[in-house]
């Protein structure tokens, strides 16, 4: 299974490979997320380490189910070769309402086919108020037009 854009990257389609993963996490579905890694794919998650598709899926359904009204934004910080570092962040609330925003960064390797094969993440969040919310479009992808990390001084 191939999975444009290829390795090496350019800058156009490093930036086309994050805003692809972007979408696909925000759709928060947990197999559609699991298909764009290799069937053996590594990941370290904040302290979690997983491998294979089917500990993707499991870990994304755990996260999902807690981390509710989920919203992100990833933007390419460099790249080489088959390699992309992005940074990230996104906001959530838990099931008492209480909102939290979440910042980190993954560093990225992947195959000939353009399936990630390593996935390596850092992640720190803080309680947030509602009105502090900057991620705000409905379910779903980010919009085009609304602004990136960057913009929102993220």
């Amino acid at each position: 299974m191939s999975r444009p854009p290829l390795p090496p990257f350019t800058d156009e389609t490093a930036a086309q490979k994050a805003r692809m993963a972007e979408d696909a996490w925000n759709s928060r579905d947990p197999a559609r997320v699991a298909l764009a890694y290799t069937p053996d794919s590594r990941w370290r998650n904040r302290a979690e380490f997983v491998t294979g598709r089917d500990a993707i899926v499991a870990l994304l359904t755990r996260k999902w189910a807690r981390e509710l009204d989920y919203r992100l934004v990833k933007q390419v910080w460099a790249h080489a070769g088959n390699r992309i570092a992005v940074r990230f962040a996104y906001e959530y609330h838990d099931d008492s309402n209480n909102w939290f925003r979440a910042y980190g960064n993954e560093n990225w390797q992947f195959d000939a086919d353009g399936l990630m094969e390593i996935r390596i993440a850092s992640i720190n969040e803080h309680p947030i108020d509602q009105a502090d919310r900057r991620l705000l479009w409905p379910e779903g992808p980010r919009p085009v037009d609304y602004p990136d990390l960057t913009a929102l001084g993220l």
